[in-house]
């Protein structure tokens, strides 16, 4: 079963893992659905969206169980991405880890994600 990721503020997670839901970050609210990249896309939404940007987290989530709540909707030039139309419950989440930034101020995703 494939994983989505969301890049996440760590605060911003911590509070959703104490409250026990992710209602998302500003733009989710605002797009009203919790917006996921695939593993190919994790590295242009972290260059494109959270560039500079630290204390971020990582988090994996298998789509299987997000249900129907979870569609693959068309973005970026054609380019078909998760967006949860439900808050994600932390237990959900297969895994979380930093989001390390290199020299160059561009984010480190693990090589074996896409």
């Amino acid at each position: 079963m494939p994983l989505i990721y969301k890049i996440c503020p760590q605060t911003l997670w911590r509070e959703a893992e104490a409250a026990g839901r992710f209602a998302g970050a500003a733009i989710d609210l605002t797009d009203g659905y919790i917006h996921f990249s695939t593993g190919a896309q994790v590295r242009e939404t972290a260059a494109r969206h959270f560039a500079g940007q630290r204390d971020l987290l990582l988090i994996a989530v298998d789509d299987a169980t997000l249900g129907e709540a979870l569609r693959y909707e068309p973005s970026r030039g054609g380019a078909l991405f998760p967006h949860l139309y439900a808050a994600l419950d932390p237990k959900a989440v297969r895994w979380v880890a930093p989001l390390s930034v290199d020299g160059d101020g561009r984010h480190v995703i693990p090589e074996d994600i896409a």
